[in-house]
């Protein structure tokens, strides 16, 4: 490795290269010399489709998938919520980073909203432990995200939802310009690049998408020397937490177009995972709350999938596949 530069495949948002950036500097603690590689997305070239209705598995992830295999880059760095659970033949995954914030949060654009989302004196208003159900007809807010609308409306029934797509900046930059009241943002997309904004709150009562706030980076299958250099800064809890939700994920067969979250949290010497899966209009929530022995967490995932399809999560499931058709 001493003699090769590393190439670095990353979609050309400046978030996406500071995470590419990131692994870039792991690469030279290392003595490993290291280039980045620009690559265009799907899901950067269209800017305009909700990413819902795409239907699409991977929008952010094949091109950079495909320059691997085809031998122009070495590695590719994902922000691993974006990230398929079944891995394209070929590629392995190589080491994830150590996570950032992992929760949502809403920017606001008038403090008069913040009443209106039940959001006094720095607290979401709850009752006996339980996060309150607000009814306010006069909301319109931004996010393209499935799973952020279906757990907004869950809490904000009567809310109107505008589409929302483009990088971080450019997300932003449409807020400003807009009549809307906020919009949903990943914490860890505005604070990596020091955008989040003082009007920014975290969205606690909203459970974030699998691995949301984790780095993944993947090498070819058999490119052993890049694996093993990978390997070195691989964050062994965020690891195994993000494996966790991932196979919650799998469970549920969900993709872009299916309202699922999960979190997973190393306590001590416990694992605490929370997950849930909500209809398209968030007017049916089935969740799950386990604690379960490190020692004993590796199939967690799949034992949480299992029990809320059981508990009628597949139902919800069926619901959406019927409506897609």
């Amino acid at each position: 490795m001493a003699d090769k530069i590393v190439r670095i495949g990353t979609r050309e948002s400046p978030l996406a290269v500071w995470q590419a950036q990131q692994v870039q500097r792991l690469l030279t603690a290392q003595n490993v010399s290291s280039e980045l590689v620009y690559i265009k997305s799907e899901g950067d070239t269209d800017l305009v489709t909700p990413l819902y209705t795409l239907g699409v598995q991977g929008i952010f992830t094949k091109a950079l998938d495909t320059a691997l295999l085809n031998n122009r880059i070495d590695i590719a760095v994902h922000s691993m919520k974006d990230v398929p659970v079944q891995l394209a033949e070929g590629v392995k995954q190589a080491a994830v980073l150590k996570r950032g914030s992992c929760k949502d949060v809403f920017v606001y654009k008038d403090k008069s909203t913040l009443e209106k989302i039940g959001y006094i004196n720095g607290q979401w208003a709850m009752n006996n432990g339980q996060w309150l159900t607000i009814h306010s007809s006069s909301l319109t807010i931004a996010t393209s995200s499935v799973r952020r609308i279906a757990q907004w409306l869950n809490r904000y029934p009567n809310t109107t939802i505008e589409n929302l797509r483009g990088n971080v900046n450019t997300r932003l930059r449409k807020l400003k310009e807009s009549a809307w009241h906020g919009a949903i943002f990943a914490a860890a997309g505005l604070e990596r690049i020091g955008l989040r904004p003082a009007t920014a709150i975290d969205l606690d009562w909203m459970l974030p998408a699998p691995a949301q706030g984790a780095i993944m980076v993947v090498c070819r299958e058999g490119d052993e020397a890049i694996f093993k250099t990978c390997m070195n800064f691989n964050d062994d809890a965020t690891a195994l937490c993000v494996k966790i939700e991932r196979d919650f994920l799998k469970v549920l067969s969900g993709g872009c177009s299916t309202p699922i979250s999960a979190l997973v949290e190393v306590k001590n010497y416990d694992v605490a995972f929370k997950g849930n899966i909500l209809s398209i209009d968030g007017k049916v929530k089935v969740e799950i709350a386990k604690t379960i022995f490190f020692n004993k967490a590796n199939q967690l995932g799949k034992i949480a999938g299992e029990e809320i399809l059981s508990k009628g999560g597949d139902k919800i499931i069926e619901q959406i596949r019927n409506a897609a058709r």
